[in-house]
Parts: structure tokens; sequence; C-alpha cells
């Protein structure tokens, strides 16, 4: 595989493959941010892949006072779904679960979509039929009633068919330590990028993985060809200095927005250089097989 060298660290002359997906946003507030952030972490838990989790979701941002809908901390959380069914079902029960069950908290649509998503109208029954209608500035409201106070939630929120799930990159280093040096930078990197989220544990995943497997069962399994302790077993894709693999994976409201992420951690990884972090960087794909979204490593460079 030819690769490029920036600042000391390989670039393979590859390709993250994504495909389109359907997401939504929601702007969660509470009296504290450290509250609204409670919420909105409760709220995105086991959300890493939609392989076992049925959804993708993350903190997008944190949003000041000035700028939520009641002039309270807040939070903005995306979700990713391969349907608008199965978004929805994860939106409801996500909201209900662990934003409705928040103190203080509320919750407002965090996107203007093609098409809406129940929110409120989706758990308004909860209030038993004691929850009250609020229209105000051309918007939509739920009130309703909860121990301590009530919980205020807007009707609907935004659906947006134009999401891409599955941009990555594939952080390779001499060592467990400087490999996730580099990607933890890497992380920090995107995590400033408006409307992408990666969803993994601390952004990160260290169980890469393929398609398919040889037990019929199993949808996903070890991507055998980026673990280091089976090159001597299998057609590795590393070279004998790399020890150890990091993943990260990205989802963005747009392909743009995906591109500008990838784009960010790679300009992180390679500002460490290899002393620091990481010798090389690649990426996923299954040949353009999988999804239309192609996000070459060259075309990202700084």
């Amino acid at each position: 595989m030819r690769a490029l060298i920036a600042n000391g660290v390989r670039i393979d002359d590859t390709f993250a493959e994504a495909f389109g997906m359907r997401a939504t946003a929601l702007v969660v507030t509470a009296d504290s941010a450290a509250w609204a952030r409670q919420a909105a972490a409760t709220m995105t838990g086991f959300a890493t892949s939609v392989i076992g989790c049925g959804c993708e979701a993350a903190i997008d941002r944190e949003i000041g006072e000035k700028q939520t809908p009641d002039r309270r901390p807040g939070v903005r959380v995306l979700l990713f779904a391969v349907s608008t069914s199965e978004l929805q079902k994860q939106l409801a029960a996500r909201v209900g679960q662990c934003v409705l069950t928040s103190p203080g908290s509320a919750c407002y649509a965090g996107l203007e979509g093609e098409e809406s998503l129940k929110l409120g109208n989706a758990l308004r029954y909860f209030g038993d039929g004691w929850q009250i209608s609020k229209r105000f500035g051309g918007k939509h409201y739920w009130r309703v009633p909860v121990l301590d106070g009530e919980f205020l939630c807007e009707a609907t929120t935004g659906l947006t068919k134009q999401a891409v799930g599955g941009g990555n990159l594939l952080i390779m280093g001499e060592s467990a330590r400087s490999t996730l040096v580099a990607a933890e930078a890497a992380v920090k990197a995107i995590a400033r990028v408006p409307d992408a989220i990666t969803p993994f544990p601390g952004g990160i995943a260290r169980s890469g993985s393929k398609v398919g497997s040889k037990y019929k069962s199993v949808k996903a399994s070890t991507n055998d060809a980026y673990c280091p302790t089976l090159k001597g077993a299998v057609k590795s894709a590393l070279d004998a200095n790399v020890a150890s693999v990091l993943e990260i994976v990205i989802d963005g409201l747009t392909p743009q927005a995906v591109a500008d992420a990838m784009a960010a951690g790679l300009a992180a990884i390679v500002k460490l250089g290899p002393r620091r972090g990481a010798v090389r960087v690649g990426a996923g794909n299954y040949g353009g097989k999988l999804g239309p979204h192609h996000f070459h490593l060259k075309d990202l460079l700084p």
C-alpha cells in the first residue's frame, strides 16, 4: 500500500468508507452545566454502534446559557440510526428513561430537519392526564408534572436523512501508550468540529471490527489484519514496529461534517509526530462495497 509521510507519520493512501444514516439532535438543559451533562451522558450511554446498541449517540457540544431556549446551561446531543423507526424508538426510550428522570432537566429540539420525530409528543403520557400543552413563539411544548416540579419538553425535533456514519481513522503506534496519546489528541480536536461525534468510549475503540465472522450468528468480528498479536497467524496489515492500534469512528449530520472531523483528527496526529504519538494512520474500508461515502486520507491532510 502506498503512503505519504507527514511530519514523520506515515499516512496510508486509502479511504474511510461510510454509509448513510438517519439522525436527530436534542438540546438538554438543567439548572447547572453539571446536571445538563449528566443527563446527556446517561442518555448517550450504550450507544457506540448500531450493530449492538440500536443507535450511535454522543454529546456534540456544550451550549452556554445565552444560546439555550430557557437560558440555562445546556448540552447538544446527536443520535444516529439506520432507519427512522429505530431512531424514533431510541429517541423516546433514551429521553424518557434518562432525561425525564434527571433532576431539573428540560429537552428541546436541536435540529430542523426534512421531517420530524416525536419528542414530547411521545413522552407526554407519563403525565397521566395532568400534562399541559403549550404553544409559544411558534413552537409546541409539553409540561409534564414530576416530583421536583415539571418536565418541559418540546413536542418534536427534526430528522435528517443526510447523515453519515462510519468515518474512521486507524491509528498505529509503537506502544500502547503512544498510540493512546495520539488517539486522545485526535478526539480532542474532533470535539471542536460541529455536527460530528465519536460514539465509542472516550471517542476511541480498541475493538475495531470487520464485517462477518467464522461464526454464522456473529455480524461483526475482530479486525484480525490489524491485531498486533496475530501478526504471525494471519495476513497482517501491520508493520513490524506497530505494537498497538486504536480506531476512531466518526458520525456526522452531513458528509462535510465527517470530512472536517477526520481532517481535524488527522492534523492532530500529524502534529504530534511519531516520537510522541503514532507512526502510521490508515482507515477502514470494504473496497467501496459498504457505503457510498469515501473519505480519502490524502485529501484530508493539512
